[in-house]
């Protein structure tokens, strides 16, 4: 990003344009992040700022993205194309943003962790401030940026909620907090004093104390997944899944749980309907039924 900054003068301009158009509508930061880191990318490929470039300049580098050994992630691709397209909308420039490749939606199922392998993660890590961490991820469906952003003005004991602040969705929205949750959090209170977030970062060489980040977040998991008796590969985001899933099976409507996850669309959370066994829509095997005679 700073390459792109100093490298392409004409970059700083998109950069703030993007910046000012994501704070007018209210979207969320961590987005903005992600299409610049993305942008950035392409303006040091070509030494040009990416809506000064042409329809064959953009195709050849997604061409290039896709085809390398050294091939960028999936998400990279796709934060390319979004980033596109939000440059595109901020100068005005809609024939170019309909020459852009489409992005299919993702169809692939999220992993979910069953509650033995939650309670077995829930119970590995030393200090109370890394099982806090993981049991608000998957106690409260937070997302890893509004866990990082979440302050202790939040969290209300006496009502039994979190306050989550609009992102995603667009939407502020209220999550109840688990009477075991309230217990740990009062306790690490009172022992850490975390200064104004719930969860801070380690103190910098300037004595700056600043939030938990989503590296640091990363960090707790990927210490403690080893140590999870279970062969699924997951993330922090899969807590979301699981929380998501769970909530189902044990018997809250769809509905409620839209609300809870801040999606601003019913279609986002009716995927967690394939996912879960409950109710009348619990799957079984026939072989289940064939050995019952």
């Amino acid at each position: 990003m700073e390459t792109a900054v100093e490298g392409v003068p004409e970059f700083k301009e998109l950069a703030l344009s993007l910046e000012k158009s994501f704070a007018i509508n209210g979207k969320a930061t961590s987005t903005l992040s992600n299409y610049l880191r993305c942008l950035a990318h392409l303006a040091n490929y070509y030494k040009c700022s990416p809506e000064r470039l042409n329809e064959e300049q953009i195709n050849d580098y997604l061409y290039h993205c896709q085809n390398l050994h050294k091939t960028p992630s999936e998400s990279f691709f796709k934060h390319t194309i979004y980033g596109l397209r939000a440059a595109y909308k901020v100068f005005g420039m809609d024939k170019k943003r309909i020459q852009l490749p489409q992005i299919q939606r993702q169809k692939d199922l999220p992993v979910v962790l069953n509650k033995r392998e939650v309670l077995e993660l829930l119970n590995t890590p030393q200090y109370l401030k890394h099982r806090l961490i993981l049991a608000m991820l998957y106690g409260c469906g937070l997302r890893s940026y509004e866990l990082c952003n979440l302050l202790q003005a939040d969290i209300d004991f006496d009502r039994k909620t979190v306050f989550v602040r609009k992102q995603k969705g667009k939407v502020d929205r209220y999550v109840p907090l688990s009477p075991h949750l309230a217990r740990g959090l009062r306790t690490y209170f009172k022992t850490e004093n975390p200064v104004k977030h719930v969860f801070n970062s380690q103190v910098t060489k300037d004595g700056v104390v600043g939030p938990l980040t989503t590296a640091g977040i990363q960090w707790v998991i990927k210490e403690c997944r080893a140590k999870v008796n279970t062969q699924k590969k997951f993330t922090a985001h899969t807590l979301r899944h699981s929380y998501a899933t769970h909530l189902l099976e044990d018997g809250l409507n769809i509905m409620s749980l839209k609300e809870l996850l801040g999606h601003a669309h019913i279609e986002t959370t009716i995927v967690y309907l394939q996912v879960s066994n409950f109710g009348s829509s619990i799957k079984f095997s026939p072989l289940d039924t064939l050995f019952a005679k």
